[in-house]
């Protein structure tokens, strides 16, 4: 047996630690959902670890949570016999934090905010909330599989160190051991424990157990208090609104209610109950690359594994809930899962069915489709290029802000759109940006504006990449106004008068294109500007100025191209140089077009330099 070691949280944990035993109050209950939910998350791992190897469950097929209470010693223990944990895994999801879930937590909590322990389910940190309730936390745990004598032990106060040591645990799996704090001994009260776990963890599959009340002491006999039934599997028509949004928050931890669910029961060539769920709020890590996704799949309500590619597209990876079959095998594996034909129909058949939501949504209850769309908008636009099998589903679920909307809230659709497209009008005309006040104040807009053309303004940073792989609506193609020429957009009047204005401006251009021969491709007399001296556009196959400043930001190589650089005949600074080209006002013009479009310059202070010079 080693001896009892004492180590230092890490930085991030010990920050947690003190939020939760001086600033997180409400909702203090809260402690046991979670304690239970790990308990639950273990007996369902060994169940999934013991159809390979039935030497793990050691003849102990009755998995059960044991909840025990000890008023004389003020503590409480949650005892499992699931999957348990060895020394390394100890130190490993208890001393430290392996993933950003605590900084993440951390960085979320604002003064409001800190108060309400509702939030620390969302980040996998939900262990540390005994400290609201406990002065002393102890865990002692051993690994199923492991023999008697490789037991750990962990204990902490929770100020700023722990102890672990090997000690000898006759069972397999965990016991937290809770020494409740004398300000808060209501939780020793076994009448509110069991509404606590009644309120909470009633759907939990895991018979949860506590001693049942006798009149002889002596006898210790325990019986069950939760259903311990599948939820999903009850008829919906017995269930209300408040349960699917109840068991939402057990499942998830979100604290909010969900904006819908799909709960369906499919018999046929395939059987299997699907209960899915639309978050009102976005995951805080939504957007990280190894972000676990938010179905449980289940073999005839034997859990098999979660947040798998398989059962949900990655621009759905918002959905949460469960998926229940009776023909999949309870050895699936990953790799197998890829290939199931099972799993490949049920998938089909819920994105369908996801969509079909979303569009009725968007429909008969526009105000939670605007709460969707604002929360979860980028994913659907990823949608559009990686589901090409629901490609035109996804874009009628698109919405944009547009030059003619009052603000970057994006409502508009593409159906829209081309219903108010204007009589001649070839194209669904866009501009990319950085933000939202770039492209309304983008010079590319001036000639729009006045014609009245409505042009989806894009700042998403999934915009670029969207319509580079989603080239046309209804038979409609998008086209970048900042790219290629406007031939449809000049009338036959417009195009005469701007070949002969070209020909008055043939010796301007061919001198400034010799003042700016490194930087720009080519100069031209422009169809875009009304107002505008000048502004940079790119060939119509070509890298835009937004996209290379996003590749470039992402570390990628970007391949050497110039801009055309167009200019406004009107303007009375591209007048002047009819009379005499002065090269800073050249190089001014050129410098602005690049600030015009979010670019920045490679010498501020030159360009500082040039207008001040200008002005005097």
């Amino acid at each position: 047996m080693t001896t009892k070691q004492t180590h230092s949280f890490q930085t991030e944990v010990s920050q947690l630690l003190h939020l939760m035993i001086h600033s997180l109050y409400s909702n203090k209950e809260i402690f046991l959902r979670e304690l239970i939910s790990n308990a639950s998350d273990a007996v369902d791992k060994l169940k999934f670890k013991s159809l390979s190897d039935d030497t793990l469950i050691e003849g102990k097929e009755a998995l059960q949570i044991h909840i025990d209470v000890n008023k004389d010693a003020n503590t409480i223990t949650i005892t499992d016999n699931g999957i348990g944990m060895s020394e390394i895994e100890v130190n490993k999801n208890i001393g430290t934090i392996a993933n950003s879930g605590t900084k993440k937590f951390l960085k979320s909590l604002n003064e409001t905010q800190a108060q309400d322990s509702n939030l620390i389910g969302q980040f996998g940190v939900g262990f540390y909330s005994s400290f609201i309730v406990a002065d002393k936390v102890e865990i002692i745990t051993r690994k199923a599989g492991s023999k008697s004598k490789k037991g750990t032990k962990w204990a902490s106060t929770g100020k700023g160190k722990y102890s672990i040591e090997n000690v000898d645990r006759p069972d397999f799996g965990t016991s937290v051991i809770l020494h409740i704090k004398k300000d808060e001994k209501e939780f020793l009260d076994d009448y509110r424990l069991r509404n606590i776990i009644s309120k909470y963890s009633d759907h939990i599959t895991v018979p949860i157990m506590m001693v049942k009340t006798s009149e002889d002491s002596k006898d210790i006999e325990y019986e069950r208090i939760n259903k311990a039934n599948a939820f999903w599997a009850q008829d919906k028509q017995d269930l209300k609104q408040k349960d699917y949004d109840e068991f939402y928050k057990s499942l998830t931890y979100d604290f909010e209610a969900p904006l819908t669910q799909l709960h369906n029961r499919v018999e046929g060539n395939i059987d299997y109950t699907s209960l899915l769920f639309i978050p009102s709020k976005s995951p805080f890590d939504i957007w990280e690359p190894k972000r676990k996704g938010g179905i449980k799949l289940y073999a005839k309500r034997v859990f098999i594994m979660e947040d798998n590619e398989a059962l949900m597209p990655l621009y759905l990876r918002f959905i949460k809930g469960v998926i229940d079959s009776a023909d999949l095998p309870l050895n699936l594996s990953r790799e197998i899962l890829q290939d199931n034909k099972v799993v490949k129909a049920i998938r089909k058949a819920s994105v369908k069915r996801i969509l079909s939501v979303l569009e009725k949504m968007a429909k008969n209850k526009p105000e939670d489709y605007a709460t969707f769309w604002q929360e979860f908008g980028m994913l659907m636009k990823e949608g559009v290029v990686e589901d090409t099998l629901n490609k035109d589903k996804i874009a009628k679920l698109l919405r944009f802000a547009t030059n003619k909307s009052k603000n970057a809230t994006q409502t508009v659709t593409l159906e829209y759109y081309i219903k108010n497209i204007q009589k001649d009008q070839k194209a669904i005309y866009y501009i990319t940006a950085e933000t939202y006040e770039t492209a309304k104040g983008s010079p590319h807009l001036e000639k729009f504006n006045q014609k009245n053309i409505e042009v989806l303004l894009l700042s998403d940073r999934v915009d670029e990449w969207m319509v580079s792989n989603f080239r046309e609506f209804d038979g409609i193609q998008l086209k970048s106004i900042a790219k290629g020429n406007l031939e449809d957009f000049d009338s036959k009047e417009e195009k005469k008068d701007k070949e002969e204005v070209a020909k008055n401006f043939e010796i301007v251009i061919e001198k400034m294109q010799k003042i700016l021969d490194s930087k720009v491709k080519e100069i031209k007399i422009s169809s875009r500007l009304s107002e505008s001296p000048s502004c940079l556009v790119a060939d119509e196959n070509e890298m835009g100025g937004n996209m290379e400043r996003i590749m470039k930001s992402l570390g990628q190589d970007v391949p050497d191209t110039k801009p055309i650089l167009e200019i406004n005949p009107t303007h009375s600074l591209v007048k002047k140089l009819k009379t005499k080209i002065d090269e800073d006002l050249v190089k001014v013009l050129f410098d602005q077009a690049v600030l015009s479009e979010g670019g920045q310059l490679k010498d501020p202070a030159e360009f500082v330099k040039r207008i001040n010079k200008l002005i005097n």
